[in-house]
């Protein structure tokens, strides 16, 4: 049965290797992004089942162009990746506040936006999905992340209330939560959490979990969201049992700056 996809950020990093993922495994892919360039490439890359177009994510019209494009050419849309996202670290005041209002532009109306505007594509569909890229920071707020993890929140906000909300349409709406991931959005950040943490995981971890969170049997007792790695999950569940104190403490502790 035909299967497709359409990936928001698919140009590099996580997105073209979820392209990449579910194009191994038969799915028809809409891979859109900003550098039209990358997709255009990519897509020819993969074949025939590939389509590569414009979006910028946090302009609603672009999306509503990229949606009615994909729809002509693949007839359905059964899954939607919000991945596109940008990330600008060091302390909260260092970084302008356009950098900071870029940030939840794309990273959180750039969610918002391609929710609303799929869903009556969506919901013409035997099957669909939203899966979302959360993170990590979206568990307690990250120093020198303060607007990447709070735009990372909203998207965790988000992503619940859908899911329960579109569960009237047989529309589970999902995220994934990665901790620091090899690409080059993490390349030369300056938070110490990287420090003390480390960058563990690659882009085919998390394009893996995706794919297990698109082609798993859904039920009402299916978790919302997905830790991705060892670390991540031992934070997500720490955070859920520990004192709000303590919590405090432990990122305190992760977002120290080693000297040199």
């Amino acid at each position: 049965m035909k299967q497709t996809i359409l990936i928001s950020g698919a140009g590099q990093g996580i997105g073209a290797e979820i392209a990449k993922t579910f194009y191994d495994h038969g799915y028809y892919v809409g891979l859109f992004d900003l550098n039209i360039q990358a997709v255009d490439t990519l897509a020819q890359q993969l074949g025939s089942r590939a389509y590569s177009g414009y979006l910028d994510v946090s302009d609603y019209a672009s999306w509503q162009t990229a949606l009615e494009q994909f729809m002509t050419w693949a007839g359905q849309l059964n899954i939607l990746i919000n991945n596109a996202g940008i990330l600008y670290s060091g302390c909260f005041e260092s970084i302008n506040i356009e950098a900071h209002q870029r940030t939840m532009a794309v990273n959180c109306m750039g969610v918002l936006n391609g929710c609303h505007a799929a869903l009556p594509y969506l919901k013409q569909s035997n099957f669909a999905r939203v899966i979302n890229l959360s993170s990590a920071s979206a568990i307690y707020g990250q120093a020198d992340l303060a607007s990447y993890s709070a735009s990372k929140f909203a998207v965790r906000g988000l992503t619940e209330a859908l899911d329960i909300e579109w569960s009237k349409y047989n529309i589970r709406v999902l995220d994934v939560m990665p901790l620091f991931v090899q690409t080059a959005m993490v390349k030369d950040m300056d938070a110490g959490s990287i420090q003390n943490i480390g960058v563990d995981l690659t882009p085919r971890d998390v394009a893996i979990e995706v794919l297990k969170l698109a082609q798993k049997e859904q039920t009402t007792f299916q978790a919302t969201h997905t830790p991705v790695g060892l670390k991540t999950k031992i934070l997500y569940q720490l955070s859920s049992v520990s004192p709000q104190l303590i919590n405090r403490l432990s990122n305190l502790w992760l977002s120290r700056r080693n000297k040199s």
